[in-house]
């Protein structure tokens, strides 16, 4: 495999990792009951599946991605995150903390995102993201504007680790896939149900 393309293969995974790790503070824990009062999000495991895709290079999976949302359907507008979705990525290959950043990094400076920006956003991330082994999942559910971290070490097991409450970063994050701009354009469709 090219060096370049498992590097790619490396960055996108460190990017769905990225979405768990938020640290719960007693602030953040009060603005998740308040998210979840004003804007029901909790129910996402019953949400329908927009589309589903598969991220390999060569002959090695990466992992497998799900986008669900309350209808099914994903509304495409400017805005990457215009409606509660839910992401889901479950792992097909072990990969560290730092692999995780480091390639969020990249794929942000790919899409244009100012280094500042993407300089504090990473350092909050860094505070939240694990090391992940193969089969385990993330998921990252908004409400269109903040969300939270779901983590899942094994099946039938989930737990809130942390939450996204600055709306930049939230459509900041869910970019790296749902972006017009996104460097996996044939991952993003077969995401949002464009393509089967």
């Amino acid at each position: 495999m090219k060096r370049t393309n498992w590097r790619k293969a490396v960055n996108y995974l460190v990017l769905g990792a990225a979405l768990i790790a938020l640290p719960v503070s007693s602030a953040t824990a009060t603005h998740s009951q308040d998210r979840r009062s004003s804007n029901s999000v909790d129910n996402w495991q019953d949400w329908q599946p927009v589309g589903e895709a598969q991220l390999s290079f060569l002959f090695f999976d990466v992992y497998q991605s799900t986008l669900l949302t309350p209808s099914g359907t994903y509304q495409q507008s400017s805005d990457v995150t215009p409606h509660p979705l839910a992401l889901s990525i479950e792992y097909q290959r072990s990969i560290s903390q730092q692999q995780l950043l480091d390639a969020t990094l990249e794929q942000w400076d790919k899409l244009g995102f100012a280094k500042q920006d993407s300089s504090a956003w990473i350092k909050k991330l860094a505070l939240i993201f694990p090391d992940i082994k193969s089969g385990q999942k993330l998921i990252y559910i908004t409400n269109g504007s903040s969300g939270y971290f779901v983590y899942s070490p094994q099946p039938n097991l989930m737990r809130e680790i942390g939450a996204i409450v600055d709306e930049p970063l939230n459509d900041a994050f869910l970019s790296i896939w749902l972006s017009p701009k996104t460097e996996y354009s044939d991952l993003r469709k077969k995401l949002i149900g464009m393509k089967r």
